[in-house]
């Protein structure tokens, strides 16, 4: 509920900021902001992430993803490189969860894996922006990241055959979005939209090569989506 009430008054304090900008004669809040040379902030946020999947034949029957939604935390710090251009390294935490359903099986305990992650996440990203209007900035972003899966159980000795889905540890990637600076009277709220896309194959693959639940899969890489507010 205080999590709700909470969102509710971000979209609040959002939305007046917005429709205050095309008044007669805004007032401009923190004009100073983006004159700093390096700047530091926090986000929290919400995710969902999904898995792509490539086989290595047809057989008709895809692995089945059931996406929920997490959170993310983290910090910022930002290095400002003329009027338009900004250097970000937003290091965070994400929690997620997927449950991957398996064909062919007729036993739940067997059809069904549950993928329990979080990430220690490290993005650095480049943020291109417009010329300010009024007190709000839209921009794009886009960057490379690395990761560390805590829950990828990568070392472990047991495999699906023992109900143990594992994963590679170390994930890299890239993510692009957008968003809109808003310069509020005391410090700048910003909401992003970010898709995140894993590069390398994070599957750790049975002892079996033939192996009912990995055995034709040729890459399996997170795909997702992060709803950001940042605070600065």
């Amino acid at each position: 509920m205080k999590n709700t009430q909470l969102l509710l008054a971000l979209v609040i304090l959002t939305s007046t900021n917005l429709i205050a900008q095309f008044g007669k004669d805004p007032i401009l809040n923190i004009q100073n902001e983006d004159k700093k040379p390096i700047n530091f902030g926090y986000y929290l946020g919400f995710n969902q992430y999904d898995f792509q999947f490539e086989y290595k034949n047809d057989i008709g029957q895809d692995i089945l993803v059931e996406k929920s939604f997490g959170f993310n935390v983290g910090v910022l710090g930002e290095l400002r490189l003329n009027e338009f251009l900004d250097v970000r390294f937003e290091p965070g935490l994400l929690y997620t969860s997927r449950n991957l359903g398996f064909p062919g099986f007729t036993s739940q305990n067997d059809a069904i894996r549950e993928v329990r992650s979080t990430y220690i996440r490290f993005p650095l990203l480049l943020k291109v922006s417009t010329k300010r209007f009024n007190n709000i900035k839209p921009f794009v972003i886009g960057g490379v990241y690395t990761a560390i899966n805590l829950g990828a159980k990568e070392d472990s000795l047991e495999d699906n055959s023992s109900g143990e889905f594992r994963m590679t540890k170390n994930v890299y990637g890239y993510e692009l979005g957008f968003g809109i600076d808003f310069y509020t009277e005391f410090f700048k709220f910003t909401p992003s939209i970010r898709g995140v896309f894993a590069l390398n194959d994070e599957l750790v693959r049975d002892e079996d090569p033939n192996s009912p639940w990995t055995g034709n899969i040729e890459g399996m890489r997170t795909r997702g989506i992060f709803i950001n507010f940042t605070f600065e």
